[in-house]
């Protein structure tokens, strides 16, 4: 029997604009289990990576409510859910969001020393080895090239060893190659951790190798398809 370790329930989230109060998403119902992968796709602008955040508690529902691991995220301050984040998730952005003043170990084990990981440096050190850029873990991100950089955001994700990775169109600024490379990574930490994983996506052949996907459109679930996933 799957365990359910992400849920929505008719969770809607709105916004203010310069125009406005803009409705992002709409009574999205959904549930992830445990060691799923799911792929989340769609054109731009249709609410995938508003819906990502919302997981991950980094955007608060407008309505509806959302739980991870039973806890309802929807009824948590901003701290409560910091620390909830940092106890279970991990997260891959885009643009990477390194600390340009912290060399590539220290991105690493920043978040594990604020956690009150002891071991913060030694654990950083292993999961750049595992990424295979132990070698530059002296550089800061501005001496590292995109996929490099990306690789330094993967260790720092999977690092604490989260329960649920959250990436957010991962390969997006990365050209094919380092792209490939980067999933084959990130589907790697996933294994290794035996986390469940939801990314954003618009690869299509990214999206072949989960086992379910959800296609949004206009802030609503337009398909929700489970598959087989690509070896």
């Amino acid at each position: 029997m799957t365990t359910p370790v992400l849920s929505l329930q008719d969770a809607a989230l709105s916004l203010d604009g310069n125009a406005g109060r803009v409705n992002i998403l709409h009574d999205i119902t959904l549930t992830v289990t445990k060691g799923e992968t799911l792929g989340l796709v769609g054109p731009s602008g249709s609410g995938k990576s508003s819906l990502l955040m919302l997981m991950g508690g980094l955007e608060l529902a407008t309505s509806g409510k959302i739980t991870a691991f039973g806890n309802d995220l929807t009824d948590m301050d901003e701290d409560a859910l910091a620390r909830f984040r940092c106890d279970t998730m991990g997260v891959v952005f885009q643009n990477f969001h390194l600390i340009p003043t912290m060399t590539a170990l220290e991105n690493v084990a920043t978040p594990l020393e604020l956690a009150g990981h002891r071991d913060a440096f030694d654990r950083a050190e292993a999961e750049l080895e595992a990424v295979g850029l132990s070698h530059r873990r002296d550089h800061y991100p501005a001496q590292l090239s995109g996929g490099e950089q990306q690789r330094v955001a993967l260790a720092r994700a999977s690092a604490p060893r989260p329960q649920i990775l959250l990436a957010d169109e991962p390969t997006g600024n990365l050209d094919d190659a380092t792209g490939a490379a980067i999933v084959d990574l990130l589907f790697g930490l996933r294994d290794k951790h035996g986390a469940t994983l939801v990314l954003v996506t618009h690869s299509h052949s990214l999206a072949r190798k989960c086992d379910r996907v959800v296609r949004l459109r206009d802030g609503t679930i337009a398909e929700d398809i489970q598959q087989e996933a690509a070896e």
